[in-house]
C-alpha cells in the first residue's frame, strides 16, 4: 500500500552550506596512517570539509536554509515550522532548531530536532510533508546538518576518513501535482551494536573515564553495516518503483545517502539503473550524514540534472539501524 499524502506536497527550493576548509586525503595522511589510494579505492572519497573549532551545526544549517529561502523568494518569518535532522546538535538543549530560528528571525515558526542518523533527512522530510499535507502548515523548512568532525576519532583511519561536515535545506509547500508520491521507513534496533557512539547520553554520561577511553567517538563495524546497507537501500528503493509501477528506465535520478561509493554502486546495480542516473557527491564532500541527500539534490538541480516533473528516488541507511526511501516528482 502506498503512503500517499492527503494533498500534493513538494520541494519548492533547496540550499546548502559547507565549511570553507578542505581536507584532502593527502592532508589526512599527514597525521594518520593512510594514503590517497587507500581511501579512494575503498570509499570513493577524495576530500571533505571540516569546521573550525567552535563552529556548531546551526552555523551551517542557518546559511543553508537562508539560501533556500532566498531561492524561493521567501522571508524567514513566513515559515510555519523548522525541522532539523542531526546527530550532532549544537547542544542537547536548546535544540538546533531553536538556534536556527533565532539566527534567521523566523519569528512565526516553531521547530524541533530529529535524530535518525544518516536516514534523518528522509524521516524529517516526510514528517514535514505530512504537516503541510494536513493543511495546518503552509511552509515548512527541513534541514539536514551534521558536524561529524566533532565525533570522529582522527587517529582511527577506518572511520575518520569517511566523514565530512555540511548542511542542506529544503522548503516544503503544497503543489498542484506531483511532489512526494510515496515513502517508507524502517528501523531495526538489533543493528545498534554495529554503528554507535558508546557514551555521552543518559546511559553513560560524560565523565573523565569515558573521555579518556575515547567513548565519545563513532564506532563502526564496517562489514556488518556494508552488507545491510546495500541490501536495504536497494530493496526499499525497488519497493518505491514496483508499488508505483515505475520502471527504472523512467527514473531520472537516484539519490542515495552518500556513505560509501561501493555501497552506492552496489545499490544502483541491484536497481538495474542506466549509467549516469545516480547522483554522487561523496568524492568531494564525504559522508555528511543527514546532509548528504539535501546537498546532493541541491547540486543536481544546479548541474541541470533535475527538472520540474522528473521522477526521483531518495534512499538512505544509517545507525539504528534506520533506513528509508522516498519517491517524488520534482517540483521546482
Amino acid at each position: 500500500m502506498t503512503r500517499r499524502l492527503a494533498r500534493p506536497v513538494g520541494i519548492t527550493a533547496t540550499g546548502q552550506h559547507y565549511p570553507e576548509r578542505v581536507y584532502t586525503n593527502d592532508d589526512l595522511a599527514q597525521f594518520m596512517d593512510t594514503n590517497d589510494e587507500w581511501i579512494r579505492t575503498r570509499t570513493g572519497i577524495s576530500q571533505r570539509r571540516w569546521v573550525e573549532p567552535g563552529q556548531g551545526a546551526s552555523d551551517l544549517a542557518a546559511p543553508a536554509l537562508q539560501m533556500a529561502l532566498d531561492r524561493r523568494g521567501m522571508k524567514a518569518d513566513e515559515l510555519d515550522a523548522i525541522i532539523i535532522a542531526t546527530v550532532t546538535p549544537d547542544t542537547f538543549f536548546p535544540s538546533t532548531a531553536c538556534r536556527v530560528q533565532e539566527k534567521l528571525g523566523a519569528t512565526k515558526a516553531y521547530g524541533f530536532d530529529l535524530s535518525a542518523a544518516c536516514s534523518g533527512f528522509l524521516y524529517a522530510l516526510t514528517t514535514g510533508a505530512a504537516l503541510v499535507a494536513s493543511g495546518t502548515h503552509q511552509k515548512v523548512a527541513v534541514v539536514g546538518v551534521d558536524i561529524m568532525s566533532s565525533i570522529i576519532n582522527k587517529e582511527d583511519r577506518t572511520t575518520a576518513v569517511l566523514f565530512g561536515d555540511g548542511a542542506g535545506a529544503v522548503i516544503l509547500e503544497a503543489v498542484p501535482e506531483g511532489g512526494i508520491l510515496d515513502f517508507e521507513h524502517f528501523i531495526d534496533g538489533s543493528g545498534g551494536c554495529h554503528l554507535f557512539m558508546p557514551a555521552g547520553g543518559s546511559a553513560r554520561p560524560a565523565s573523565a573515564e569515558t573521555v579518556a577511553a575515547k567513548e565519545h567517538f563513532v564506532v563502526q563495524h564496517g562489514q556488518d553495516v556494508f552488507k545491510k546497507a546495500v541490501r536495504e537501500m536497494a530493496e526499499i528503493s525497488r519497493l518505491m518503483l514496483d508499488r508505483n509501477q515505475v520502471s527504472p528506465d523512467d527514473l531520472k535520478l537516484f539519490v542515495p545517502h552518500q556513505a560509501n561509493l561501493r555501497i552506492m554502486d552496489a545499490a544502483a546495480k541491484r536497481l538495474e539503473l542506466a549509467e549516469g542516473r545516480m547522483m554522487v557527491n561523496i568524492n568531494e564532500f564525504a559522508n555528511t550524514t543527514a546532509a548528504t541527500i539535501p546537498t546532493a539534490l541541491h547540486q543536481a538541480q544546479e548541474q541541470g540534472r533535475l527538472g520540474k516533473g522528473d521522477t526521483v528516488v531518495l534512499s538512505a541507511f544509517g545507525a539504528g539501524f534506520t533506513w528509508g526511501a522516498v519517491l517524488l516528482k520534482w517540483s521546482c
